[in-house]
């Protein structure tokens, strides 16, 4: 089991987790950015006049950079929760991990798919960045609750 982090790690994954959804929320759906996070950043390829196919290569841009630290935080805090050690961790838990890592997988391609049939325009991209994320909180979410059905039937 070395390559799961130290049960620590869970705590710390919470506590960056929460409060990043919370503002991704609000970056989202009642589109907040603070000005100080605007700011010149390097871009290999960017398009930041829209989606006019005019491509610029190796520039500095100006962006707010808001959602690149929201969706490094979040994939940084939901890998620590999602694959921390359990304060008991034995093979069993490790079948279960494993499992639900299986079952995550397939729902984030379920998704995928779904969306390359049915999802069109600009809201296929935003259901494409929400893909990144499902994996890990589709393991989360599997995972804790067949955590809670194991212990709930040990009492």
């Amino acid at each position: 089991m070395n390559y799961l982090f130290h049960n620590k790690y869970k705590k710390i994954g919470w506590v960056i987790l929460v409060p990043s959804v919370i503002v991704a929320y609000f970056s989202l759906f009642h589109e907040w950015q603070p000005d100080f996070l605007d700011v010149k950043v390097p871009a290999i390829i960017s398009d930041k006049e829209g989606l006019n196919f005019d491509y610029k290569l190796f520039k500095m841009i100006e962006n707010n950079i808001l959602n690149e630290i929201l969706g490094i935080l979040i994939i940084i805090s939901s890998l620590f929760i999602a694959f921390s050690k359990e304060k008991q961790e034995d093979e069993f838990i490790a079948k279960i991990r494993l499992e639900c890592l299986v079952w995550a997988t397939y729902l984030n391609f379920a998704i995928l798919l779904f969306a390359i049939i049915a999802v069109y325009g600009i809201p296929f991209f935003y259901v494409m960045n929400f893909n990144m994320f499902t994996i890990p909180i589709f393991f989360v979410i599997t995972f804790n609750w067949q955590l809670r059905k194991i212990k709930n039937y040990e009492k």
